[in-house]
């Protein structure tokens, strides 16, 4: 059942944890971050978390105003962030960059594309005087644009008009690429990544991240 606990406290950071501070409810909002979802690709993106409890994240979140759903003319409803919710981005995201350093969960553990789409914009810093290009990037069965321009990379869903080149992956194959770019001939060769296009332009955005222009190191996740 929904929950209508409460910290009973006026502060700010009591009242922004009474909306959003219930398990899962955050994780619910990362994976909006990018692109609305149904409920069925929230479960697949959340494996650890059950119906039951999803539905009541999702309704307490709706109650209070943070997603709201829409009814498309065919097919279930689909969930997005409102105005209100979305500017949650900047503290999650900013949370995303401060967990890098905490202890990785016990196995077996889950990654979904939009936690490694996340990573992927907030960590590369690519060359700003290379030339802009967009790629193709296919994860769970979802196709992605990423954009690579001025100095950043921007994810975007849906296919790009044109692609310089095209890769398809899993989450977790993906985040491995971004710790080592050099293992990317190997995940080509056994399967686990199949690249349409030249293998320099992916080896160039996945090196972004491992050797920024700026100088700056990060961490996938793993």
């Amino acid at each position: 059942m929904p929950t209508s606990r409460s910290y009973r406290d006026s502060c700010g950071v009591a009242r922004a944890l009474d909306v959003v501070g219930e398990r899962w409810a955050l994780l619910v909002v990362r994976e909006l971050l990018l692109v609305p979802q149904r409920f069925s690709e929230l479960r697949r993106a959340l494996p650890n978390v059950s119906s039951n409890l999803l539905s009541d994240r999702l309704r307490e979140l709706e109650d209070n105003g943070v997603v709201r759903r829409s009814a498309p003319t065919e097919g279930p409803r689909i969930y997005e962030l409102t105005e209100w919710g979305r500017k949650l981005e900047p503290m999650l995201r900013a949370l995303g960059d401060w967990g890098i350093d905490a202890p990785q969960p016990p196995s077996p553990s889950s990654l979904s594309a939009t936690s490694v789409l996340i990573f992927l914009e907030g960590a590369a810093r690519p060359d700003p005087e290379a030339p802009p290009m967009d790629c193709s990037l296919e994860l769970d069965g979802r196709v992605w644009t990423v954009r690579v321009a001025s100095g950043r990379v921007q994810v975007l869903p849906g296919a790009p008009a044109t692609a310089a080149v095209s890769l398809r992956t899993e989450p977790a194959t993906l985040s491995a690429l971004l710790s080592d770019p050099g293992t990317l001939t190997a995940a080509c060769a056994d399967g686990r990544v199949s690249v349409v296009g030249d293998l320099p332009v992916v080896e160039r955005l996945l090196r972004a991240v491992t050797e920024p222009w700026s100088g700056d190191r990060a961490s996938a996740p793993q």
